[in-house]
């Protein structure tokens, strides 16, 4: 017991230090958004004060936040269900039945997602333009397919093939037919594995700059990035306001997060079967 408390000791202390070292930027960056206007750049204090929410109503008021975030939402709403939908069916499909080549379709898919997104989007671009799909939030949903459809199917196919198959055939036995069996077996039991895709999936839509920089041209279709980028200019830097929209753009990550936590590692644990 005294030998293993320094060890213990040196765990905790690192792991402060790491959390000390991941919250801070997020502290100083909510801390920034509400400082006031003649403190903001000339003050370094970790204490709050005074507060302010000039740069809240200037974003919200003077700019195209509201569009953009309205953007963002359908633009990662719409990515996450169509993830999700082709994941299930597609990781489904190639641990339950007799697929040729099914290792050769996972290692694929998830080869594609090790490409630089910038070296996939200007293909894509060209493709897009000439389908008349240029400037569109379409084409954003389906540049960020390329990036959260094969982790969907990675993850999933790991999931569902740790799954005995044993519960499906009890579930027939019972009377359910195969989509039945799914629905009310399989579906339940992966439902960290699929929270866990829906987060990441989420995450990496809504984080996007890449994608949306070179799809989407004109501002009324600009995502919360790059319209966030765009206030960047070479003469005025307005920090307030960004530090604001970046909170803005952190908010649905943390109540993701804190919703769904319990689910979200317990999907990253790989648990499958629940006795």
């Amino acid at each position: 017991m005294v030998r293993s408390l320094p060890g213990r000791l040196a765990l905790y202390i690192a792991a402060l230090v790491i959390a000390v070292y991941s919250a801070f930027p997020i502290y100083w960056m909510v801390l920034s958004s509400l400082r006031a206007p003649d403190v903001l750049l000339t003050s370094t204090s970790l204490i709050p004060g005074p507060f302010t929410t000039e740069y809240y109503w200037n974003l919200l008021e003077l700019t195209d936040y509201p569009t953009q975030f309205v953007n963002s939402v359908i633009v990662a709403a719409v990515t996450v269900v169509v993830t999700m939908v082709f994941s299930v069916m597609i990781a489904y499909a190639v641990t339950r039945h007799r697929v040729p080549g099914k290792r050769l379709i996972i290692g694929a898919m998830l080869y594609a997602y090790m490409f630089p997104p910038l070296l996939i989007a200007i293909p894509m671009f060209s493709i897009f333009a000439k389908l008349g799909l240029g400037d569109t939030l379409a084409s954003v949903i389906v540049s960020h397919l390329t990036l959260t459809l094969p982790l969907g199917v990675w993850f999933l196919w790991g999931f569902f093939k740790s799954m005995p198959f044993e519960l499906e055939e009890a579930a027939m036995v019972d009377g359910c037919t195969r989509l039945g069996a799914f629905l009310r077996v399989v579906l339940p039991l992966s439902l960290p594995g699929l929270i866990t895709v829906a987060i990441f999936s989420f995450l990496l839509s809504w984080t996007d700059y890449t994608y949306a920089l070179i799809m989407i041209g004109s501002d009324a279709n600009k995502t919360v990035p790059v319209g966030l980028a765009s206030m960047i200019g070479s003469f005025d830097l307005r920090w307030g306001e960004i530090m604001a929209g970046s909170t803005l753009i952190a908010l649905p990550l943390f109540g993701a997060f804190a919703l769904l936590s319990q689910y979200f590692i317990q999907g990253l644990g790989a648990g499958a079967v629940k006795g």
